[in-house]
Order: C-alpha cells, then structure tokens, then sequence
C-alpha cells in the first residue's frame, strides 16, 4: 500500500524520524526490495552505479551494529557543538528535539525493524573536492529516492552518521570490504506511528537563494 501524496506533498513531508518509528512492526522485504528498486533510478556519475545497500534485519546483527553506533555517538569529539548561526537557524527548541530523538534512537536502535547501510564503490579518504563530490554525488541521490521511497509506502527513516566514527568495525559487522567500499549512513527503516507528517519550519527563501552571484 502507497500514501495518497502527491510529489509535492511527499518531498516537503519526508522527514527524519526517530520518536514515531513503530518498533514493533515488522517491515515486509518485499517493500524493503521495492525501495532499492526505485533508488538505484537515481543518477550516479558517469551511470557507474556504484551504489550497494546493505539491509539488516536479523536481531543480532542489528544489536551489533547498534552497538557500533552507539559508541560512535557517545566517542569524545565525534560530534562539534552547533556555530551559533546555525542553532539561530535551527531555533534552539527544534534542536531540543534532535537531541530528544538521538536519545530515543540511542535506546532502541535495536529495535528498528530494519538498518540501512547505504554504500558506495571507492573510498574519498583525503581526496580531492571534486572525487569527492562525484563520489557522493553518485550514493546521496540514490538513498534520498529511497528515503523518498520509504515513505510513500508508510515507513519512516532518518539519515544517521554514527556508524561511521569506526566505520572499520561497522564494515568487520556487516562484512564490508572497507578498503574498497565505503559507507555513507546508517538508516533505521520502520512504520511510523501514524502518517500525518507536515512541511518543517525552514529559513526564508530569500536567506538561501542566490540570483546571478552569492
């Protein structure tokens, strides 16, 4: 079953969600495969398609990898505090929030029905500007069609990053070959606790955008 949303609708209620994933749904496979299938539609540099998605659901497997999140969100210096233009941009009580849901992730990562390890052929590690952007311009399409994806049918899911503090271990867990593949996120996938999501509070249009010259 697909939401009754229209593009617009579906591109400004995506959201990151942690709070609302139903932990104790499972998520059929057959909707896990039909999300990939829609993301590997995405551009990819020169059509390589490097992109492969590792998708855990077996319980032990899961509690290992949230293990290794888990130390790499509470590892010192991991993570800086917030410039001040951006918590100004943010507002203070939407982080609160971030915060609130990094918590309840911290807790129940375990339990998500469903981690997504997005990753991508060839590592970028102190490469050039423009390796790296043809590197990652060839997986951040792919797994936003899949977040993109997920929701239309129902699910929620959140860009997290701390599996790659010991993206070494992570790979060890998954049986990644971490010299020649590198991962870009670790995303919790489940139903969400009703679907009414609505258009975050975002910066003026008129902040960001630039006609001509910055």
């Amino acid at each position: 079953m697909t939401l009754d949303l229209s593009s617009d609708e579906l591109l400004s209620t995506t959201r990151a969600v942690r709070h609302r994933l139903d932990l104790t749904r499972p998520v059929p496979r057959r909707l896990l495969e039909e999300c990939v299938d829609l993301a590997v539609q995405a551009p990819s540099g020169r059509n390589r398609q490097r992109w492969h998605f590792v998708i855990v659901t077996d319980p032990g497997r899961r509690a290992a990898l949230a293990d290794v999140w888990r130390a790499g969100v509470t590892t010192p210096g991991a993570s800086e505090p917030l410039p001040e233009r951006d918590v100004r941009r943010a507002s203070v009580a939407r982080m609160d929030r971030v915060y609130s849901g990094t918590a309840h992730l911290y807790a129940h990562l375990h339990e998500v029905p469903a981690l997504v390890v997005p990753c991508v052929e060839g590592r970028t590690d102190h490469a050039p500007v423009l390796r790296q952007a043809g590197t990652w311009g060839s997986i951040l399409p792919a797994v936003w069609s899949f977040m993109l994806a997920a929701r239309a049918r129902g699910l929620g899911t959140c860009w997290t990053t701390g599996n790659l503090v010991d993206e070494r271990e992570s790979a060890r867990v998954l049986g990644i070959p971490y010299d020649d593949v590198m991962q870009a996120a670790l995303i919790p996938v489940a139903y969400t606790l009703g679907t009414d999501f609505r258009p975050a509070p975002r910066i003026p249009r008129e902040r960001v955008l630039h006609w001509d010259r910055f």
